[in-house]
């Protein structure tokens, strides 16, 4: 709700009044903001400080006005100056827990028109105005006697640098004039108030004057106390002091010198480019000439700590030995026969020759399939130290470049911080989640990796805290991601992706004999061997306990046995438990792991009219999707329910375009479309279903309800729909491929454009499988319509 101010500035005022903006207001305690002046202040209060971070975010100028009543916690408008000024913010620092330094600029003097909101803080509509009697007679001679007044203040207190004395000397208009001496000078709020508030120049020269001599007056007699305190000071006691502070310096100097002499041995036998050393060596001169309380001085310091702790001319050596290899990357995973290949195929070009060839490996698959571990395999194999960046979230560039020096809490990127960590100048370096980084107002750190993952520009790359050229080229880059369609094209052109598809059952089963059971054992405080999990057991565990491409979930269901088994164990007498094994079968599965966690999905019993299972395709693997579709008289109107997204809605419009186009051929009357309505349903409403590929399940089980002709319930499909009838290429063919097999589907419809992605699928997959390939839905309706 707005609150009206009653103001009524003079006539002279009215008519230098210009637009009336509206601006966030904050009134000051004890500081009064003058136009072209700089105004510093500490702001605690929280509205206030909310009032900063928004007017920074949008660029918004502020309006400073000052506090009358310093009592009042919670100033309202009588305890405030209806007369501020409109200020630029040029910076705010975080000062401790709760408080903000506010650096601004005054701008323009400006009167509160009206308060429009309170909360969640002030929010006013100002009125622009300037002062008046600025040429007159009398006015010339009064800033003559104010600028001599001035002087005579200033050869009196020197604490006015030369340079601020001449610019304040130079400056040719009065209320410029009295806006910066007053600022200045004068030390009491309440007469800078009275400047600030007086809009007649010939009123505020003479305010002005008043307040100087007064100034001056006292600042003849601080200068005359300050004097006769030095000239009486004991002599003794004043020798006494000198030579306990030589002392002091003498010693702090002491440890000093040494330090910086260890420092400066250290950048000496550093082997760095020569523009890296010259930087740091004049770096080091500077500090140590610099007081240690000086703000500079830890930045400095710091600054010289990470140049000597960077691997400049440390790199460990390859193994160059593929059987070790290839023995390491099979003694870490199962499976992933075509990623390993690659691995191999990628050290063998580093042996020949003798560098890192320019691509950059990117694996893409879903959570859990082993792109992480695989990648900590290759440094194993390589014989390279490890690291890894995690870019999930990340959106300003400078977390990867690192802040400038001249920022207070300046620190290198990520980059640079983790080269420290690896220790070595060739590690292998893990970019993960690579498709998750942001980009806002602060910058694109998408195009800082370019840079960062570019072979001809990371020899050179510079954080902008080293300031310096830092060589990137033999570290060996491996990025992650769950989805290449969220990674930046410019991006994934400089990048080789190798896919990491969905385990099958059979892979997971194996990895988790050979690999998860042992390692969760050793991590739970057991011995090889001492649970025995059947492979019936294990089955249930993978097929009901777990739904997933990956085998985190299974992971932490065997980590969930093992602690059953450790709380049993430790209840047994010390000396028997190693020989004590626990097996783990089918019928005592609910006592370690409770109630099967999942309902698995099966094919349909039955042929009906509507009904079509359709194949999809999530981060989690392949599954079964039942499509039902209704015929109910009406005008032609389409109902899509089950939580689709707008790719599946467009999908099924075209699927229903395509029936309409071929409608004589399955002899559909025409009249039908008009006189009846559809309503297509995905159920499990609560599950968001999106994509393309369900296009053709979509056109059949339409096709279904207006022929009347049932759906072969052992059969399912995939496939996008075109308005013509025909039928797209897809992803996750292997995937979906497995889902229908493990629900009991043994007939699968997939495009003939994915003939080359079955071929390549292993027998496990195709095993037992009927797959047919089909161009368009005249095929799709051979295959799946009966009758």
């Amino acid at each position: 709700m707005e609150k009206i101010l009653s103001i009524k500035p003079s006539a002279a005022i009215l008519k230098s009044i210009k637009l009336s903006p509206q601006y966030k207001m904050i009134a000051l305690k004890g500081v009064v903001a003058f136009p072209d002046m700089p105004v510093t202040c500490d702001i605690g209060k929280e509205s206030s400080k909310r009032a900063i971070k928004e007017a920074l975010e949008t660029g918004e100028q502020i309006f400073l006005t000052t506090q009358k009543n310093l009592s009042v916690i919670s100033p309202t408008i009588n305890d405030i100056s209806l007369v501020g000024t409109i200020c630029d913010i040029r910076q705010a620092i975080k000062s401790g827990a709760d408080v903000i330094k506010l650096l601004a600029h005054g701008s323009k003097r400006a009167i509160i028109k009206r308060i429009i909101e309170e909360m969640p803080y002030f929010l006013v509509e100002v009125e622009e105005a300037q002062v008046f009697n600025v040429d007159t007679v009398v006015t010339k001679a009064l800033f003559v006697n104010a600028k001599e007044r001035f002087l005579q203040y200033a050869s009196i207190d020197n604490k006015i640098s030369g340079d601020v004395l001449a610019f304040i000397n130079s400056i040719e208009n009065a209320n410029m004039f009295i806006d910066s001496v007053a600022a200045l000078v004068i030390k009491h709020e309440k007469k800078q108030l009275e400047i600030l508030e007086e809009f007649d120049t010939e009123n505020r020269l003479k305010k002005l004057i008043n307040f100087l001599i007064e100034e001056t007056e006292v600042a003849k007699i601080n200068k005359k106390i300050n004097f006769n305190i030095r000239t009486n000071m004991d002599k003794a006691q004043k020798d006494y002091y000198l030579r306990e502070q030589m002392k002091a310096i003498s010693a702090e100097l002491g440890d000093e010198e040494d330090e910086y002499a260890v420092l400066e041995q250290k950048l000496i036998s550093l082997k760095m480019p020569k523009e890296a050393k010259e930087k740091s060596l004049k770096e080091l001169s500077r500090v140590k000439k610099m007081p240690v309380a000086a703000p500079e001085n830890a930045i400095i310091r710091n600054y010289l700590d990470v140049i000597v702790e960077l691997p400049w001319n440390k790199k460990t050596k390859d193994n160059k030995n593929l059987v070790k290899a290839r023995q390491i990357l099979d003694e870490d995973h199962a499976g992933l026969k075509d990623v390993k290949e690659r691995i191999i195929e990628h050290l063998a070009v580093m042996q020949l020759t003798d560098k890192i060839s320019g691509q950059i490996i990117c694996f893409v698959g879903p959570p859990g399939v082993g792109k992480t571990s695989v990648a900590k395999s290759i440094a194993r194999a390589l014989g390279r130290n490890f690291v890894k960046m995690a870019l999930g979230g990340v959106k300003d560039e400078s977390e990867l470049r690192g802040h400038r020096k001249t920022y207070v809490g300046a620190m290198p990127g990520r980059i640079i911080y983790n080269m420290k960590l690896a220790g070595s100048g060739n590690p292998v370096f893990l970019i993960d989640e690579i498709d998750k980084m942001a980009s806002d107002h602060k910058g694109d750190p998408a195009s800082a990796m370019l840079e960062i993952l570019d072979p001809e520009q990371n020899q050179i790359f510079r954080d902008n805290f080293l300031e310096v050229p830092y060589d990137l080229s033999d570290v060996m880059f491996i990025a992650t991601a769950n989805n290449m369609q969220e990674i930046p094209r410019p991006l994934l052109d400089r990048m080789e992706v190798i896919e990491l598809s969905s385990y099958t059952s059979n892979e997971k089963m194996d990895i988790a004999k050979n690999y998860l059971l042992l390692k969760e054992s050793k991590k739970h405080g057991l011995h090889k061997g001492q649970i025995i999990i059947t492979d019936e057991a294990m089955q249930k565990i993978i097929d009901s306990y777990t739904y997933e491409a990956g085998v985190r979930n299974l992971e932490r269901q065997i980590a969930k046995i093992c602690r059953k088994v450790a709380v049993k164990l430790v209840s047994e007498e010390k000396e028997k438990r190693n020989k004590i094994k626990y097996e783990i079968n089918v019928s005592n599965l609910y006592e370690y792991l409770g109630a099967v966690k999942l309902i698995r999905s099966i094919r349909r019993k039955k042929d009906e009219v509507g009904l079509v299972t359709a194949l999809s395709y999530s981060s989690v693997g392949g599954d079964i999707l039942t499509i039902e579709t209704n015929t109910t008289s009406g005008d032609g109107k389409i109902l899509l329910t089950g939580s689709l997204g707008e790719v599946m809605k467009e999908s099924a419009s075209a699927a229903l375009s395509a029936v309409k186009s071929l409608a004589s051929d399955f002899n559909i009357d025409n009249k039908d479309f008009k006189e009846k309505d559809i309503h297509i349903h995905v159920p499990e409403g609560a599950v968001k279903k999106e994509g393309p590929s369900a296009g053709a399940a979509l056109a059949t089980a339409i096709l279904s309800s207006f022929t009347g002709r049932e759906v072969d319930a052992n059969l399912a499909m995939t496939g996008e729909i075109t308005i013509r009838g025909n039928v797209l290429a897809i992803g996750g063919v292997k995937e979906k491929i497995y889902a229908a097999k493990r629900a009991g589907v043994e007939k699968v419809l997939v495009p003939e454009q994915n003939r080359e992605d079955v071929n390549e699928l292993s027998k496990e997959v195709t095993d037992n499988m009927q797959i047919i390939f089909v161009n368009n839905l005249k095929e799709v309706a051979m295959h799946a319509l009966k009758g």
